[in-house]
Formats: C-alpha cells, structure tokens, sequence
C-alpha cells in the first residue's frame, strides 16, 4: 500500500502492549519515509501522569514500531496547533483514558471535525484505541461515570467517525473483558443487563459494534475492505443478537452497513487483494500465546515452577530472564500500572526461591567431601605406614583427579577442594 492509502484502525485494547507491535509496523510501513505521526493525548489529559503516559508511548512506537511521534497535548491555549497537527499528521494515535473527557474536549475544541474529515477523505493511517475507540461512534459510553462512579447507563454523542464509512454503530472496546472475576464486565465493563438496557435506546438502523480485547478492525478506507485482526472477535450486535467475525475475516463497508441495519444477519466474508490494508498483517496473535501481562507472568511462573520441581537449575534461571523480559517489553504499556509491580514482586520471589538451592549446592560439596575424603586421607596414612607408598600414591592421585588437593606433612596430611578448572599438583617426592 502507498503512502496515500487511508486507513482506520479500531482496537480493543492493549495498543502499547507486545501484542499489538507487528500490527503497529505493518501500519507505519505503509507511511513512506518520515511521516508526521502524532499521539493526540486528550483522553488521558486529565490524569497528572499523563507526562509519563506519553513518554511511555512514545517510546513503545520509537523502540518496538521504529516510528517518531510528537504529542499533541490536551490543551485550552494553543487549539489551532493541535488541529493544524492533526490535518497533517500521516500517522494519528489516541487511547487510553475517558470517553467522555475526550467527547467533551474534541466536541469544544473542534477536533473530532477533523478525525471525521480524516476518515471521509481517507488521508492517513488514524488510530484509535480504547477509550478513543469509544467515541468514534454515534453514540459512546461514559465508562468511568457508569463504571466508577455509579451512574446511570446513558449514551453520549459520539464523533461518528464511522458516519463518514456509512456505519451507524456505537463502538465498545474490551467486548470481552473478565477482570471482574465474579462480576461481569463484558462490553467495556457495562456488563450484560446495562448494555441490554442501552441497546434498547438506539435507533432501529443502528448496532453495536464490540471489539474484544487485543483485537482491532482495519478498515481501508480505499477498498472499503475491514479486517478482523488479533486475538478475538470483532460482534455486530443488533437488539440482543450477536454475529461474531473471528480474526482473519474480511467484510465489505457493504456488508457491514447491511448487517448494522438489519438488512442482513450472515454475509459471507470475502479474500482480501493483495496489498491492501485489510491483508493479513502480519501473523495474528494465537490463542496460546499470552495477550496479557497476567497472562504471560503466569505463563513463566509456571515454567519456574515446573523447572524447581524437577531441579533443573538451568531451566529455573531461562524462566527468570524470560520474565524480565516480559517486563522490560510491557513496561510501555499505558494500561499495565498495577500489573507491572505485581508482576516485578512475582520475579523476585522467583529469585528468592533460588536462594536456598544455590546455597545448598555451593556448601553440599564441601559437606560430602568432608565425610568421605577424612576415611580416605586414614586409609592413606595406614597404607604409607606400611610402606605401601604406590598405592599410597595411587589414592593421592585419584582424588586429585576429583579436584581434591592432598597436602602431606610430617604425621598427617591435609587437603584442600580446587577451584574449577585448577589442575591437579605433581606428586610430591617421598
């Protein structure tokens, strides 16, 4: 695909995550030679990290993408800079943070008039990620209020990105999210009952649109081809019922606009071209490999634990280092706060559990040796009494040969364990 070709991508979740790298450079690839790209920052412009957030995003995209981002801050001073990035920008990114802290801001400020005219000219590559992903609908959920902080399910007027594609849908990231354990937090957290209740105030023409969790849908805005791509499901759901598209599928903006209306329930998905944003790209992640942080700690943490059970020391140290890599490789991540620390106190305990089998196998040799090499030393000071100096020396040298140093002295001798790799002493003359 050349430099001209737009594209939307919408992702579930994990966009700075390792799940998503291969995505991200297929994605940049297509930019040509020192694009504009831009991490818009609004959704998370309210927290008082957000300075860190964009650091770290800004690294993950120059280390694991190979691309240069500036940020357009959340600002009330400078607006037309913002929106003048924006327009030139070839690369855009938004994630993570509040729906409707960003709908508030874009709707003032008049930035999501240009992410639409973005969308429907099809200039550039524009992502958009979680709580982004939320308001590119028509309609978005005000997760934090409804999640957090109790308030009653309503919808909010999105940016309708999706109205320039002909969809009149309301996104919903992280579609199949479990964190709530023994509560559900499906649909971004609404849950079953909320999201029944809210569909139920959409209008007839329209649907959901969910998109699981290190997922993403690519639309090409030249084809007007979409793609499912990653570990999940892209589901169009209209008044409770769900059509599920697994990753690989490619569908028309015909198609869906069909099934979002109502006009079709299963269309047949369709070969993508060959260079076209909505190919494969890349290798998707597979169900055994982790798409989390928890996911993968847990992953090594077993391979430690297996490894301890069967003393293989070799194999307990590689689970280490894999762990920290797996730090090391989620420490961008924009969502992955708490899982960071708890992953590093699970490392660490990995490492204290070495402790004692390290000790016992540096102090075993020498408390073996002790109770066998003193009979030994006896039997070779009974020999050379009798004057059974060859076979005296014969024993000398065979424990040499195990690293066992043997000193005489006048009436006793004494020894010493050599260090790996010392070679053994010549014979002493009788």
């Amino acid at each position: 695909m050349d430099a001209a070709r737009g594209i939307l991508a919408l992702m579930g979740s994990g966009e700075t995550s390792p799940t998503m790298v291969t995505l991200h450079r297929e994605l940049a690839a297509h930019l040509g030679r020192d694009p504009d790209a831009v991490i818009l920052e609004t959704p998370y412009g309210f927290q008082v990290n957000r300075d860190d957030i964009s650091s770290r995003a800004r690294e993950y995209f120059r280390r694991s993408v190979g691309l240069t981002t500036v940020v357009a801050p959340d600002t009330k001073t400078d607006v037309d800079g913002v929106r003048d990035q924006l327009r030139r920008a070839d690369w855009v990114f938004s994630g993570p943070g509040s729906p409707s802290y960003a709908l508030g801001r874009w709707h003032t400020q008049r930035v999501g008039e240009i992410l639409h005219e973005r969308v429907r000219r099809g200039h550039g590559v524009t992502v958009m990620a979680s709580a982004a992903a939320c308001t590119v609908g028509f309609a978005a959920l005000p997760v934090y209020e409804v999640y957090k902080a109790g308030h009653p399910p309503v919808w909010l007027d999105g940016l309708d990105l999706t109205g320039a594609l002909g969809l009149r849908v309301a996104v919903i990231p992280h579609y199949d999210n479990t964190e709530g354990g023994t509560h559900d937090t499906r649909f971004c957290y609404l849950g079953e009952p909320r999201l029944a209740a809210l569909e139920r105030e959409l209008p007839d023409d329209s649907a959901v649109l969910g998109i699981d969790e290190h997922t993403a849908v690519l639309v090409d805005l030249d084809t007007s081809l979409a793609r499912v791509w990653g570990r999940g499901l892209l589901t169009v759901r209209r008044r409770g019922v769900s059509i599920p598209f697994q990753a690989g599928t490619v569908l028309s903006l015909e198609q869906l606009r069909d099934l979002v209306s109502g006009k079709t329930r299963a269309p047949t998905a369709i070969p993508a071209p060959r260079g076209a944003a909505a190919d494969e790209p890349g290798p998707s992640p597979t169900s055994d490999s982790p798409a989390t942080l928890q996911e993968a700690v847990s992953a090594s943490e077993a391979r430690f634990d297996s490894a301890l059970a069967a003393r293989d020391a070799e194999a307990m140290v590689a689970a280490i280092l894999d762990l920290e890599a797996v730090i090391a490789a989620w420490g961008a991540d924009t969502e992955e706060d708490q899982g960071g620390e708890w992953a590093r106190t699970v490392l660490r305990g990995m490492i204290r559990q070495c402790a004692r089998p390290s000790q016992r196998g540096m102090d075993e040799p020498l408390a073996t040796l002790e109770r066998i090499v003193g009979p030994l030393l006896d039997l070779r000071g009974h020999l050379r009494s009798r004057g059974a100096y060859e076979v005296a020396d014969r024993l000398r040298d065979a424990l040499a040969a195990g690293g066992v140093h043997v000193h005489d002295a006048p009436g006793d001798s004494a020894w010493r364990l050599a260090p790996t790799g010392e070679e053994a002493p010549a014979p002493s003359p009788e």
